[in-house]
């Protein structure tokens, strides 16, 4: 009997370190990732290894924390059940912040800015913004605030993909009209592609977060306070020159 009490006595100290604490002492922090979306993260052909904004960002929080990332990479339409079911510690996938996130998990003060914008071919001259999509075939991102939109637009056909490349090569080879996606990333694809283009106006204003569990808020305070670190150091301003 003391010995069992010693156990549970153990197990029950482990169990009350928070998500921070349980970080700080095995020295890892868990990462989720889509790793599909260039610039953002993608798995490099060279290494195998995830590369990109997202990735040099979380990489060096890891280092300001003293610790080593550990990376999952995980379709983006079930990214946030992997964290709230303690797959990892943080999302970082160049998720935009939205309320309908915020009612599953924290968000930490945005890191970049983006918008949604329509992408069509080169030859494309009947789509020129909005009011040019009724009727049309939508290519977009599962489980994205792209996807939303594009649900919300009358008499269109949403075709979801697993990744936003597969969108594009569908929009190459004329099974989708258009795509509707984040700027930064459309803005890449039209640069390597040289066969798409960009059209119309940005549709929507959003800002990407790192998300973690709403429990684990000394976690967010201190991812929040590296950021701010960041920002004021003009690491952001060194990723955008690479990145971008």
């Amino acid at each position: 009997m003391p010995l069992m009490i010693l156990v549970l006595t153990g197990c029950g100290a482990d169990d009350e370190l928070s998500t921070l604490d349980r970080i700080e002492r095995d020295g890892v922090l868990r990462i989720g990732t889509d790793a599909t979306y260039i610039p953002f993260e993608y798995v490099s052909t060279e290494t195998g290894q995830p590369e990109g904004y997202d990735i040099d960002l979380i990489t060096r929080v890891c280092s300001e924390l003293g610790v080593e990332p550990e990376f999952t990479v995980s379709p983006f339409d079930g990214i946030i059940a992997g964290l709230t079911t303690f797959k990892y510690d943080c999302v970082i996938s160049a998720m935009t912040i939205t309320a309908n996130r915020a009612e599953r998990v924290a968000f930490t003060r945005p890191y970049y800015n983006a918008g949604q914008t329509i992408a069509v071919t080169l030859d494309n001259d009947v789509i020129h913004g909005v009011d040019d999509l009724k009727g049309k075939r939508l290519g977009v991102q599962m489980g994205t605030t792209g996807m939303h939109l594009a649900d919300s637009f009358e008499d269109v056909e949403v075709f979801p993909f697993d990744h936003i490349g597969a969108a594009f090569i569908d929009l190459e080879n004329g099974h989708v009209d258009a795509v509707i996606n984040d700027k930064p990333v459309t803005q890449i694809a039209v640069k390597e592609k040289g066969t798409i283009k960009i059209v119309g106006e940005t549709l929507t204003s959003e800002s990407y977060g790192i998300a973690v569990r709403k429990t684990d808020t000394l976690l967010l305070n201190r991812l929040n306070l590296i950021l701010n670190e960041l920002d004021n150091e003009g690491f952001f301003d060194e990723l955008q020159k690479k990145w971008f």
